[in-house]
């Protein structure tokens, strides 16, 4: 049974709208279920809706229409519940000027009504690298430190879901490797742990899924790994000797670009399909008596994907 149990959504959300005072519709009727365990990064652009998305699950703002449950918790009826279960580190600092770096995590254990362990608070600290501030003072603290204390105090209660808005903006890079590290550490713990982003090579580095959210709908979920294989390309750049000022009518049946300057073509090609038609194209060319100077390949992006996706969603 106890497999059945990790298979199970951690996070079921169903046709959730929210529609704020004035009229605008930041969620659009979002179905997702967040797994049990699993790094996922929601992507988009600003206003697209994901820190509303968010603050509905967290108990924040109050879902126009549809439903969120939390560990199976509904979290409108068993909020206190559902919160208990959730750890938010907002985009913005929030924290008491004068509080004590090791009060402000205790505080916040005490908050949901967690036994006192100094041994827990401790082993936070450390994991963030704030062990020698324990007794500062916040507002003494650097950016960078307090968005650590900021981490520190949503993990003080041990939380099941761990949700990270936008955890690197404006972070040093020390910070974003002792994030990434506390998060592979949370995970191994069974931690879920969702972050939104516009840093895609964060989600690239570190997501298992990657959802991407546009203008309050969510455009697509799949694993990180076959969103880089069914919607990635691949492009072959051909570099000529002599810059040519017009395509060759030997290369029309290819995809092929023509750089500004001349001197390079690029051609697009399927990563799914069996042939490439790379050998093709290079006989093409050495036919329409073009020299080659270089030869290189490169694969799109996640960033070059959402760009895509977000792009063509505007189009429609």
């Amino acid at each position: 049974m106890p497999m059945e149990e990790h298979n199970k959504p951690i996070i079921t959300i169903r046709g959730l709208t929210k529609t704020y005072k004035g009229g605008h519709q930041a969620l659009k009727g979002i179905d997702l279920d967040i797994r049990q365990g699993e790094i996922l990064a929601l992507l988009g652009p600003n206003g697209a809706g994901k820190t509303t998305l968010i603050s509905t699950i967290c108990g924040l703002v109050k879902p126009t229409s549809g439903t969120v449950e939390v560990g199976g918790f509904d979290i409108v009826r068993e909020y206190r519940k559902t919160r208990h279960l959730i750890g938010l580190v907002p985009q913005e600092l929030t924290l008491g000027a004068f509080d004590l770096v090791s009060d402000t995590v205790r505080f916040s254990r005490g908050l949901f009504g967690m036994s006192k362990s100094e041994e827990k608070i401790d082993e936070i600290l450390q994991d963030l690298s704030l062990m020698d501030k324990k007794d500062a003072m916040v507002n003494r603290l650097s950016g960078g430190m307090k968005r650590r204390v900021l981490i520190a105090k949503a993990l003080a209660h041990e939380p099941r879901v761990l949700f990270l808005d936008e955890p690197t903006a404006g972070v040093d890079v020390e910070l974003r490797k002792d994030m990434w590290k506390l998060v592979e550490k949370l995970r191994q713990s069974g931690v879920t742990i969702i972050l939104t982003t516009h840093y895609i090579e964060e989600a690239e580095e570190i997501a298992d899924r990657v959802g991407v959210i546009s203008d309050g709908k969510l455009l697509v979920i799949d694993e990180k790994v076959n969103l880089m294989d069914s919607l990635g390309k691949k492009q072959l750049m051909v570099d000529l000797r002599t810059p040519i000022s017009e395509i060759p009518s030997q290369l029309n049946e290819f995809d092929v670009e023509l750089s500004a300057d001349g001197q390079r073509l690029t051609y697009t090609f399927d990563t799914q399909s069996e042939k490439t038609g790379i050998t093709k194209l290079l006989q093409a060319v050495s036919e329409a008596g073009l020299g080659l100077k270089d030869l290189n390949t490169s694969q799109s992006s996640l960033e070059d994907i959402f760009v895509n996706l977000v792009h063509n969603e505007h189009e429609h």
